[in-house]
């Protein structure tokens, strides 16, 4: 095992515990950015470029049937092929965090359209779920199984929001374990059944699985309730006759206490796993060789890398698996509150260095994991000391596509995809430029009422003309739900009434002056 030092990393910033990473053709792609994405890279996945110790960031592109995915943190995710001949494959992704903290329940595929050396291009589509869908979550993971000629996606574990009816103020954010449900998704029908078995009695989160044919092994993991890293090993078996599956479980002697750990795999029987915490203030140092063979796992000790002192002392790290064999690790800087790029980064190389010359950086992710959200697992990782406020820098300059942070204005919380009314209509996931003006986010305009709120144009049927001619004058604008309001509140203006000259009573003789002697008779009887 070899560990490389990257000398210096763009955009450090953006790579925040809980990323993922994907690889493609031997080529690696970051996604979960922590907040949201920029002007200039709308998708907020990236292509990640390693050359001479330095690691760059090119933006990639979505094609145009592409539903819109949002940057999500701890997710599960996937390998999937659509059939065993098929030499492509795509990345299945469930679950996760978004940058506003909500979670999503929503499943992706992704799959690479193109690749050429100026932009990748992705195809993200959302699949429609039905019967028991997994309710939403991060940490936990996904993985798929092949039985009797078919194949199911087996999702596991992760934490989700306390129950609404169970959230009080003080702790309106709090997280509980997911219910220790098995959770089957056919994706030919999008049907999802869930299991539970008796041998899986409390929540998981932050796991470590692989799996192999129609068998899963579940090692690690911690429980919020319990407050304790499972020594657990547990093997889910899943037959797919042509009636009902069959899932069951068994408990394996040789577990391992550990959570946020990552695995790598490095041969088609084989695989490495490395990091995670043993204890709530404790890293594990110590490496573990995977081997499953003939329907049996064996877990051993491997000789551990030359660990730096920066990452022996360090309280935190966190990582994920580049590809066959390589992991990307990263721990937090000195002086995380004073410098722009606060966040160290190595690369973990666990294949012999003829292997790695052979094959550099591939990929076939075989298992999600994850690192553990600081904001909610262990108390030393609670602690405002690890904060990450490092700025963009540069990316690759040789690349007109590359991607330039310092011209963008920070957008994450301006709160775009608000419920802004009643009458509210705007969906992150279907919505799409209503104006010329608009380009990746709905135009908004703020109302004026109280201290002042924020609401999409569309839903307050604002023509364009309209909307460039408020944004262009000083006046206030209220919504449609305070305008009447507004109105109410307003003082009358002074009403100025003026005043009418009597008119005086036409007498007899002035009248006969002034008409002709055929209305004189007239009058002459009128007022006789």
């Amino acid at each position: 095992m070899s560990l490389q030092v990257l000398s210096a990393v763009s955009n450090s910033s953006l790579l925040q515990p809980g990323f993922s990473l994907l690889n493609f053709d031997g080529h690696v792609f970051f996604f979960g950015q922590k907040g949201w994405p920029k002007r200039s890279c709308p998708t907020g996945v990236f292509l990640l470029d390693i050359k001479q110790n330095e690691l760059k960031m090119k933006p990639a592109a979505f094609s145009k049937d592409s539903c819109y995915l949002p940057p999500l943190r701890y997710p599960a995710l996937c390998t999937f092929r659509g059939n065993a001949e098929s030499e492509e494959y795509q990345y299945i992704i469930h679950g996760g965090k978004t940058p506003n903290n909500d979670l999503s329940d929503k499943i992706y595929i992704m799959s690479l359209v193109s690749k050429n050396s100026k932009k990748a291009t992705f195809q993200c589509i959302e699949k429609d779920l039905g019967g028991d869908v997994p309710e939403a979550r991060y940490g936990h993971t996904i993985n798929i199984i092949h039985s009797r000629g078919k194949s199911m996606s087996v999702v596991f574990g992760g934490r989700s929001y306390t129950p609404l009816a169970q959230r009080t103020t003080e702790k309106w954010n709090s997280v509980v374990d997911c219910l220790p449900s098995v959770f089957l998704i056919d994706f030919e029908f999008g049907c999802c059944t869930s299991y539970i078995l008796p041998e899986l009695q409390d929540g998981l989160s932050f796991h470590v699985s692989v799996a192999r044919n129609d068998t899963i092994y579940i090692l690690g993991g911690h429980s919020l309730q319990n407050n304790t890293r499972s020594p657990s090993l547990y093997k889910l078996k899943v037959d797919l006759p042509l009636g009902s599956p069959a899932v069951t479980c068994t408990v394996l002697p040789g577990g391992i206490s550990v959570s946020s750990a990552i695995v790598t795999q490095t041969s088609d029987t084989e695989f490495v796993l490395v990091g995670g915490y043993q204890s709530d203030n404790q890293k594990r140092l110590v490496c573990n060789t995977i081997v499953l063979e003939d329907n049996k796992i064996q877990i051993v000790e491997r000789a551990s890398p030359d660990w730096t002192p920066d990452i022996k002392h360090c309280r935190m790290w966190f990582g994920c698996d580049m590809g066959k064999g390589s992991v990307l690790l990263g721990i937090p800087g000195p002086n995380k509150q004073l410098t722009s790029d606060a966040n160290y980064f190595y690369v973990l190389r666990c294949k012999g260095a003829e292997e790695d010359t052979e094959e550099e950086l591939t990929a076939q992710i075989c298992s999600q994991t994850s690192t553990e959200d600081p904001g909610d697992s262990t108390p030393f990782e609670d602690s405002e000391e690890f904060c990450f406020s490092a700025e963009a820098n540069s990316f690759d300059v040789d690349d007109t596509d590359t991607y330039n942070e310092d011209d963008e204005e920070d957008e994450s919380e301006t709160g775009y995809w608000i419920t802004c009314s009643a009458s509210c209509n705007i969906d992150i996931n279907t919505w799409v430029p209503f104006y010329s003006t608009e380009l990746n986010k709905p135009a908004m305009i703020l109302c004026s009422n109280g201290t002042g709120h924020w609401v999409h144009a569309q839903c307050m049927d604002l023509s364009e003309s309209m909307l460039l001619r408020l944004s262009e004058a000083n006046v206030k604008y209220f919504c449609n739900e305070h305008v009447d309001l507004n109105k109410g509140l307003q003082t009358p203006k002074k009403v100025v009434h003026l005043k009418k000259q009597p008119m005086k009573p036409l007498r007899k003789k002035t009248a006969m002056k002034l008409t002709t002697p055929a209305k004189k008779s007239f009058l002459r009887r009128l007022f006789e």
